[in-house]
């Protein structure tokens, strides 16, 4: 294994190249936003170049759509593929059900939109993102700007009514001013500690006016692949109710993905 890699990056890239074995030619793929899923999109773009794979990706940010067209795959947009084969993305939680938490970069909506467009979801993870419950990581909610602070305090309002841990909110910013998503919302990151039952939790809050979506992706994710530092994935199918290992070996990466590491 490369010796420029740390455990952390081993991980995420070993998931990402795991996860590019469910991906075939003539396929329309859904890439991620994220660390982990930016392993995703150099390791299919190297196959797209070195291999011929011939692919379509819809990407679910900008930035990742801009990943994707510098390693050589081609991209179009949600509209035009349709559907999806293929979802390939990285989370920020996942339980043993395979529900996740997701939007720690910032691109829940469009990541939930292609998500539930595809066939299939994959989810590419290291090992620290498995939990026992979800809510440890700050929930992202998206919400329009206009009139935030009153969707904010409906929020936290209402969050007294839930079986949650913490009833804090805050404004996601960048720098001196508010986060702007992609399609110019604000999110805010609920700090809530354990979230006792997802999915009544998630249809709650999307109820409260200014909300556009939550970062719970609940019965989306179909397979979730995790890294490890030595170098083992794990490949859990949620509808096949199967596990596997094994060792993925690879070569040093530090031409390829020098610019990868975090």
């Amino acid at each position: 294994m490369s010796e420029n890699l740390s455990p952390i990056d081993t991980a995420k890239f070993v998931a990402a190249k795991r996860a590019c074995e469910f991906v075939e030619s003539g396929m329309r793929v859904g890439l991620g936003t994220g660390s982990t899923a930016a392993w995703l999109v150099r390791c299919l773009g190297e196959m797209v170049r070195e291999d011929g794979l011939e692919i379509v990706g819809v990407p679910t940010s900008t930035r990742t759509a801009e990943l994707a067209r510098d390693v050589g795959i081609k991209v179009v947009s949600l509209d035009e593929a349709k559907w999806l084969d293929v979802t390939i993305d990285g989370t920020d939680e996942f339980d043993a059900e395979l529900n996740l938490i997701k939007g720690g970069g910032g691109a829940l909506l469009q990541e939930k939109i292609v998500a539930t467009a595809s066939d299939r979801m994959i989810v590419i993870a290291d090992k620290t993102k498995q939990v026992e419950t979800l809510g440890g990581f700050p929930l992202p909610v998206e919400v329009v700007p206009f009139g935030w602070q009153t969707t904010k305090a409906l929020i936290e309002e209402t969050l007294s009514s839930l079986e949650v841990l913490g009833d804090s909110s805050s404004l996601r910013m960048n720098g001196d001013a508010a986060y702007v998503t992609d399609e110019g919302n604000y999110i805010l990151d609920l700090h809530l500690g354990r979230i006792g039952n997802a999915r009544q939790f998630g249809m709650v809050i999307n109820q409260i006016p200014g909300v556009v979506e939550n970062g719970l992706f609940i019965d989306i994710c179909d397979v979730v692949v995790i890294g490890h530092g030595d170098g083992r994935v794990e490949v859990k199918d949620i509808t096949a109710g199967t596990t596997e290992q094994e060792v993925i070996e690879f070569l040093d990466t530090e031409n390829l993905f020098s610019d990868m590491a975090e």
